[in-house]
Formats: C-alpha cells, structure tokens, sequence
C-alpha cells in the first residue's frame, strides 16, 4: 500500500462502517425494486415486489434509528478538512441522515394510508402512522417520491466527493469507512 493510502486518522468503528453499508444495501435495494416494481393504484395489494419494498423501507428505518443513535453517541475523530469544505461535509451529511429517516417515514405513512401493515422482516408490525384512506397519507406518498430524489442528489453529493478525496486528494477520507484489512505478515 503506498504512503499516500496510509490511515492518518482512525477509521470508524466496526458498528459505524456496518450500519453504513447496511444502510446502501438497503437504499439500493429499495432504488431497484422501486424502478421495478409495478405502479401503485388505489387497489393495489401489498404483494410481491412491493411487500419486498415495504420490508426493505421497514428495515432501512429500524437500521437508520440505530445508526441515528449510534451517531449520537460516538462521534467520529474529527476530520482534518479546510474549514469550508468541513462545513459543506457537515451540511451535507446532516442532509443526508435526515432525507435518509424522512424518506422511509414518509413512505411507512403512505402505506398507512393504504391500508398496509408495515412489517419489520415480514414478522414484526409496526403501527400505523396514518388512519387508512387518510389524504394527508396518500399526500405523503407523493412527497416520498419527491424527497427519494433528493436523497439520490445527496448521495451523489457524499459518493463524489469521497472518490474526489480518494483519487485526487489521495487521503484517508474514504478509507475511514472501508472495512479494514488485516495486516499482512509483512506488515506486521
């Protein structure tokens, strides 16, 4: 590994770098079933492809509360960037936690709306957020695919950037977030 890829920094703890990968798992599940999945109409049953997606938003919200917690908590070493470039990462990731909770939230309401039990692994229920039928529900539904947009906006705004770091700045940035290899014995 060369100089210029050598961690100035600690990375992220273990919990931290799984809850982030959890959670683009989860996001890009719900990016291909959402593109994939047939349109909702006022009689569509929850089944299929969108049980698959209730499942998958159902998740991403309890993995996104544990990692909302998680980040409250333990606060990551802070970063060594300009102070301007500090100040837009840390706009930019406030954004993108909280477009990361509104999103599923908002589509957990409009499923409410509809008459559909949100169900953590297909087992556990969550409660309704909306009366079935609710306008404010199915408005929500609406804004849940506004704001999905604007979460795809701002996760190019994180993923550019850390490839920017990685290949152009060549620093530690993103590898703080990568699972970390065992030395070799070489390295040892």
């Amino acid at each position: 590994m060369s100089k210029a890829y050598e961690m100035k920094r600690p990375a992220y703890d273990a919990v931290a770098r799984t809850l982030h990968w959890l959670t683009v798992l989860l996001v890009a599940m719900q990016f291909v079933i959402g593109w994939t999945m047939p349109d909702v109409h006022k009689d569509t049953q929850p089944v299929n492809l969108i049980a698959w997606r209730l499942g998958a938003g159902a998740t991403l919200v309890a993995v996104m509360t544990i990692r909302v917690i998680w980040r409250m908590t333990h606060w990551p070493t802070p970063d060594e960037l300009r102070p301007l470039l500090s100040v837009v990462s840390r706009i930019t990731h406030v954004l993108l936690y909280t477009a990361l909770v509104l999103v599923p939230l908002l589509g957990w309401i409009n499923a409410s709306s509809r008459g559909w039990t949100v169900r953590l692994l297909g087992v556990v229920p969550y409660p309704e957020l909306s009366e079935p039928g609710s306008a404010f529900g199915h408005e929500m539904g609406d804004v849940h695919s506004i704001l999905t947009w604007v979460l795809f906006t701002l996760i190019g705004l994180h993923v550019v950037p850390a490839l920017f770091h990685r290949f152009v700045l060549k620093d530690d940035v993103l590898q703080r977030m990568l699972p970390r290899a065992k030395p070799s014995r070489d390295q040892v």
